[in-house]
């Protein structure tokens, strides 16, 4: 009777540890060849079993895409949530709106062009007719409620303007940051974030869009920019 509890767990670590491996396998498919060419049938072969045994762990192509999106928005949910908690935790005096959302930005970009098969997967519509379970979406739900807290909680410290919406901020920040996203991924996959011909005009977005939203004391005299400049 003891040693029962103990199998089970087994089962359902090397059962989870499975569903790990197909999903790493699905990615590398994903980044090779596309979103849309993921295939059970590959995903069998570089595991070395057949295409029926995949069904044991997902019955069809859409519940893998299923397991991948939320995978993916869980990754990228965590590492904005931990961002923003240290851009809020560390937010010394003076600095200007421009300068922390850059931050922001740079993190979100740089992830996306790492993990270019989550980011088609997430923000982009690359299989037809596939829509994110609520269970999948709901980590991609919690990373733009963390988004629109960033924003409030900046509004209340003064950085941005009292009569800004944040749906408008929102929405803005979004179609900037995945704008510079879907250009650089369609176009030129393969240059680095420094040098990329999309990437590399991100300071200027954030410069403009911070501009349009700032409040006055989030805009440092020509004194602090000197004093930061040196």
């Amino acid at each position: 009777m003891a040693t029962e509890p103990i199998a089970l767990d087994r089962r359902q670590r090397r059962r989870q540890e499975t569903i790990e491996e197909v999903l790493d396998i699905a990615v590398e498919i994903m980044t090779e060849h596309g979103v849309g060419g993921l295939s059970l049938g590959e995903v069998a072969r570089r595991m070395g079993i057949r295409p029926p045994s995949l069904y044991v762990y997902f019955p069809s192509k859409e519940a893998l895409y299923d397991a991948l999106f939320a995978r993916g928005a869980r990754e990228i949910a965590d590492v904005l949530t931990e961002g923003t908690r240290r851009l809020l935790d560390e937010l010394e005096p003076g600095r200007s709106l421009a300068d922390v959302m850059l931050d922001a930005a740079r993190t979100f970009v740089r992830w996306t062009m790492e993990h270019p098969a989550y980011t088609q997967l997430l923000y982009w519509r690359p299989v037809p007719g596939y829509e994110p379970s609520p269970e999948a979406f709901a980590p991609a739900v919690a990373m733009v409620e963390t988004s629109r807290d960033r924003f409030a909680e900046l509004q209340r410290r003064g950085l941005i303007r009292a009569d800004a919406s944040i749906d408008d901020l929102q929405r803005d920040w979004a179609v900037i940051l995945t704008g510079v996203v879907t250009r650089q991924l369609a176009n030129a996959p393969h240059e680095k974030f420094e040098e990329g011909r999309f990437t590399s005009g991100l300071t200027d977005l954030v410069t403009m869009f911070a501009r349009h939203y700032e409040s006055d004391q989030s805009t440092p005299t020509r004194g602090s920019r000197r004093a930061r400049q040196r």
